[in-house]
C-alpha cells in the first residue's frame, strides 16, 4: 500500500463522493418516488396525530336572551380532547409548487362540561359530549432552498373542514341548552377549525423546517476533500414524484477554485419500485480527480526508507540489477529513487454496466549519487484500467477493487537492456499479492451516504447507467 499509494487514491476517487446548475447541471439528484411520498404521508400522519392531540380549547362563553325566561348566559368549559383520529392521509406532488398533504374522513371526540345562568335566580349545569366526524384538513408545502443551498418548506395554504358535529348534553334542564345547539355547533366549528390549521402552521416551522436542516450541506471525505450537497434550485415536483437537484462537487477544503469541468445532463430511468433514487454523475467523482490532480496528490517519490523492511526487494542499484543488468556496475551499491505520477487527472467513465478509470503514470528512476547529485536512468509509462464493485447497506456504501493488470512501456534507458517484462511481472505481483488486499480491506469500511437524521435504507439495488450511478433504496424512519 505504501509502495503504491495512486492505486489507493484512485479506488477512493470512485468512492468518494457515496449515497450528494440548471443552467449548469446537477452533479447528484436525489427523487422520491409515489411510492416514497406515500410512505412519508404515513411518517406526516403519525406525526401529525401527537401534535394534534395537544391542541388545547377555550371556553365558549356567551350572553343570551329568551321571550318569557329572560336574559342570561351559558359557558362550555373544561373541554379536553379525547381522541384525534386521522385517516386516508395522501402526499402528492404539486407541480411548479411542492406537494400538498390531504387528510380525509377523520374525526375528533371532546368532553366537557356546561353551565347555564338565567338570571339571579336559575342555575343549571351538566356535562357535554361533543363528536366531531368528517374532518378533511388540506396543506399546501411550498419548497424552496436558502443561499446556503439548505433546503426550505413553508405553508402556502391551510384548510380544515368538518362535516358534522354531534353534540350530547346531559344533567338537569339539559332541553336548555339545546336552544343553543346551533350556536354551539358553528362556535366549535370555528374555532376547531382554525386550531387545526394554527397547530400545523407550527408545526411546519418549527418542526419540519428544522429537520430538513439536518440535510448536510457540506460532508467530510478526508483530511483533505469535502463534498458539496447544497441544492442547486428548489426541488422539483412533477406528476409523480419529486426531484432534489444537489451540487454534488468535491472540492478541497482549505481552497476553492472552478474546475473545467462540467456536470452531464441526467436522463433518469422511469423506476418507481422504490421508494427514493440517487443518481450520481461521473462529474462528481471526476470533480476529486481534478482536486487531488491539481494539488499534486498524485505525485509519488520512493526511496529505499520508504520500502518496508522485511521486504526482500531493496530500491538499490543491487536489487535492480534484475531489471538492468548494468545499473549495479555502472552505479555499485547505490540506492535508487522512483519518481512519479499521472500524465493527466485519470477521469472515472460510466457505461452500462461497467466503471473504470484508465490511469497513466510516468516513472522516473534517479541513482542517489553522493553529495545528494541525483542521476535520471531510466523512464516507464505505465497504464492500467483500475475498477471497481460497488455495495450499499443501510448507510453507506462500501467496494471491492477488482485486479487488474499493470502494464509497463520503456520509454528510456540510460543503463542499457531493461528486462520490462520482468518488471512488469513483479509489480503485478506486488500488487495483487500486498495492494490490493489491503486497499480491499480499507474499502470494506465504507464511506457514509448523505442521509437527513434517524434515516435509513434498505432494498438497495444499484445500475450504472452512462455517465451516472442509479442507486435505489426503500427507506425507514428510526423513532427515537
Amino acid at each position: 500500500m505504501r509502495a503504491l499509494p495512486l492505486l489507493s487514491l484512485l479506488v477512493r476517487l470512485l468512492l468518494a463522493s457515496v449515497p450528494a446548475v440548471l443552467g449548469a447541471n446537477p452533479g447528484l439528484v436525489g427523487r422520491i418516488t409515489d411510492k416514497g411520498l406515500e410512505y412519508v404521508a404515513q411518517e406526516g400522519q403519525v406525526a401529525l396525530q401527537r401534535k394534534l392531540q395537544d391542541i388545547t380549547l377555550p371556553d365558549f362563553n356567551e350572553n343570551f336572551k329568551i321571550k318569557h325566561v329572560g336574559k342570561g348566559n351559558y359557558e362550555l368549559h373544561s373541554l379536553d380532547l379525547r381522541s384525534f383520529e386521522l385517516h386516508g392521509t395522501a402526499l402528492k406532488p404539486l407541480p411548479s409548487h411542492g406537494l400538498s398533504l390531504s387528510i380525509a374522513d377523520s374525526s375528533v371526540h371532546v368532553k366537557g362540561g356546561w353551565k347555564v345562568k338565567v338570571r339571579r335566580f336559575l342555575k343549571l349545569q351538566g356535562s357535554i359530549d361533543l363528536k366531531v366526524k368528517g374532518i378533511t384538513i388540506t396543506i399546501n408545502l411550498m419548497l424552496g432552498s436558502e443561499p446556503s443551498g439548505r433546503p426550505t418548506v413553508t405553508t402556502s395554504s391551510c384548510n380544515s373542514y368538518i362535516r358534522e358535529v354531534e353534540v350530547d348534553l346531559s344533567g338537569g334542564l339539559g332541553w336548555l341548552v339545546n336552544m343553543f345547539h346551533d350556536k354551539i355547533e358553528a362556535k366549535f366549528r370555528s374555532t376547531l377549525e382554525k386550531k387545526i390549521c394554527e397547530i400545523i402552521n407550527k408545526s411546519v416551522a418549527s418542526d419540519l423546517q428544522p429537520y430538513l436542516q439536518t440535510l448536510p450541506v457540506t460532508a467530510k471525505i478526508d483530511n483533505f476533500l469535502d463534498v458539496d450537497y447544497s441544492l442547486v434550485e428548489a426541488p422539483r415536483a412533477t406528476a409523480q414524484m419529486l426531484d432534489v437537484m444537489f451540487k454534488g462537487e468535491i472540492f478541497y477544503h482549505d481552497h476553492r477554485s472552478p474546475l473545467p469541468l462540467l456536470p452531464p445532463v441526467l436522463s433518469l430511468p422511469e423506476d418507481h419500485s422504490r421508494m427514493v433514487y440517487f443518481a450520481i454523475s461521473d462529474y462528481t467523482f471526476n470533480t476529486a480527480s481534478l482536486v487531488y490532480y491539481q494539488a499534486g496528490y498524485m505525485n509519488f517519490s520512493f526511496t529505499d526508507d520508504t520500502i518496508p523492511p522485511d521486504s526482500p526487494f531493496r530500491l538499490t542499484t543491487s536489487s535492480f540489477r534484475a531489471f538492468a543488468p548494468r545499473i549495479a556496475r555502472l552505479y555499485p551499491k547505490m540506492n535508487l529513487e522512483l519518481r512519479g505520477g499521472v500524465v493527466s487527472a485519470p477521469l472515472l467513465k460510466l457505461s452500462p454496466g461497467n466503471l473504470s478509470v484508465t490511469l497513466q503514470i510516468e516513472i522516473e528512476g534517479f541513482v542517489l549519487l553522493p553529495d545528494s547529485v541525483k542521476k535520471s536512468v531510466f523512464q516507464l509509462d505505465v497504464v492500467t484500467n483500475v475498477s471497481a464493485t460497488l455495495t450499499f447497506n443501510a448507510s453507506r456504501i462500501t467496494g471491492t477493487l477488482d485486479p487488474r493488470k499493470l502494464h509497463v512501456e520503456l520509454k528510456e534507458s540510460k543503463v542499457g537492456m531493461f528486462n520490462v517484462d520482468l518488471l512488469e511481472g513483479f509489480l503485478n505481483y506486488f500488487m495483487l499479492h500486498s495492494v490490493y488486499p489491503e486497499v480491499n480491506e480499507k474499502l470494506a469500511q465504507g464511506f457514509p451516504l448523505p442521509l437527513l437524521k434517524r434515516i435509513q435504507l434498505y432494498d438497495l439495488i444499484l445500475q450504472i447507467h452512462k455517465d451516472f450511478l442509479f442507486v435505489g433504496a426503500n427507506v425507514q424512519y428510526v423513532r427515537v
